[in-house]
């Protein structure tokens, strides 16, 4: 659907919302009035992502401020300088409301502005899977993917999302497997609202509980600190053994920077030393009570002291004691099938107990179809 189809949307809503520029302190006070926040809608992570250039944008009903998103764009080559207008886990409005209401103006401002299309990833979920039902569907051949598992719970608010987004013209973006260019649809979280650190603790599963155990009885001890050199070392090493492209230090260090300027209770970074060797790494963001698990390294050496579980539990025993309603764990694959390699990360998750867990995805508006054919074909040659 069109920029002007979503226009007649937000008339039939007979809401007039209005979207303009706001100041990165209006939109830091809207999103510290917010319960949960992804850190990805912080005016603070447009600092991060240098390479893009990074905008507030507010929703007004009169002179109410009733929404805002951080809004990222970023220019294609040979696109006549035009950009992709990018919102990762955004932006923050009211997602079990009139969404046209909403999203109509967002296309009008932004197409006014160069953009010839439109990302978002709406943060709300569409299916949820429990800890045992996931374990049994791995230990079920017939059962593939978390899609195909019985007994899922459906988000009424996420399938009328996604129903209402799909007519009105958007695009999923979200690939089987469940990670893309953007972020993952399926992430695993272990819900915290209303319970004990040893109701939390009693959830996991006798190995987690068992590593848990181990390091405290090996002496390893977790702290929070600054040393970023350190933790850097320790992920290039785990990227090596993992096979994966490391981020740069200084990319740790602005994001570190930007994200305790904003709040200095935003990023923790937790070292875990085993007689004073680093064996373990991780760093927490949270936002309202949203506690997220955004990076961890571990040593190959030493790696039955099991600092990496230390270090959760220490995260997770924070997020409790700072009355955080989750403890996020990001990304999985939706694969169930024991001969993926993939199986292995839904499997380490699950053993804390909680739930797997299906959002809406990315989703594409094209505002000029030819422009975003264009830069579809090259982002799929790129992909190859």
């Amino acid at each position: 659907m069109s920029a002007t189809a979503h226009r007649r949307g937000a008339r039939l809503a007979g809401t007039r919302l209005t979207v303009g520029p706001i100041s990165a302190e209006r939109h830091l006070e809207f999103v510290q009035a917010q319960r949960s926040v992804s850190f990805l809608q912080t005016p603070a992570w447009g600092r991060v992502k240098t390479e893009w250039r990074s905008e507030s944008l507010g929703w007004y009903d009169g002179r109410r401020l009733v929404g805002a998103g951080l809004v990222l764009y970023r220019p294609v080559p040979r696109l006549d300088r035009l950009t992709l207008a990018y919102l990762p886990e955004g932006p923050v409005i009211d997602w079990a409301g009139e969404i046209d209401a909403f999203l109509g103006p967002l296309a009008d401002y932004l197409k006014a502005r160069g953009a010839f299309a439109i990302r978002l990833g709406p943060p709300v979920r569409t299916h949820v899977w429990g800890a045992a039902r996931v374990k049994e569907g791995i230990a079920d051949p017939d059962i593939a993917r978390l899609t195909d598992l019985p007994g899922g719970e459906a988000d009424p608010v996420g399938a009328r999302v996604t129903g209402r987004l799909a007519e009105a013209g958007w695009l999923p973006q979200s690939p089987l497997d469940g990670f893309g260019v953007g972020h993952p649809q399926f992430k695993y979280e272990i819900p915290l609202a209303g319970r004990s650190e040893g109701e939390v603790l009693s959830g996991m599963n006798q190995l987690w509980r068992r590593n848990i155990k181990k390091a405290a009885k090996e002496g390893v001890e977790v702290t929070v600190g600054e040393d970023l050199q350190g933790f850097h070392d320790l992920y290039v090493h785990t990227a090596e053994r993992d096979r994966f492209t490391p981020r740069p230090l200084r990319y740790f260090e602005t994001m570190y920077a930007a994200l305790r300027a904003e709040d200095p209770e935003r990023i923790r970074l937790y070292l875990a030393h085993h007689r004073g060797d680093l064996v373990a790494a991780t760093l927490l963001i949270r936002v309202g009570a949203h506690a997220c698990y955004a990076y961890g390294a571990s040593s190959t050496h030493k790696r039955e002291v099991r600092g990496s579980n230390a270090c959760q539990w220490a995260m997770i025993r924070d997020a409790l004691a700072g009355g955080c309603d989750v403890y996020d764990l990001r990304g999985i694959t939706p694969t169930l099938d024991a001969g993926d390699p993939h199986v292995g990360l839904i499997q380490f998750k699950a053993g804390t107990g909680g739930q797997a867990v299906r959002y809406a995805g990315e989703w594409d508006l094209p505002l000029r179809p030819m422009v975003y054919r264009v830069f579809d074909l090259y982002m799929k040659r790129r992909r190859r």
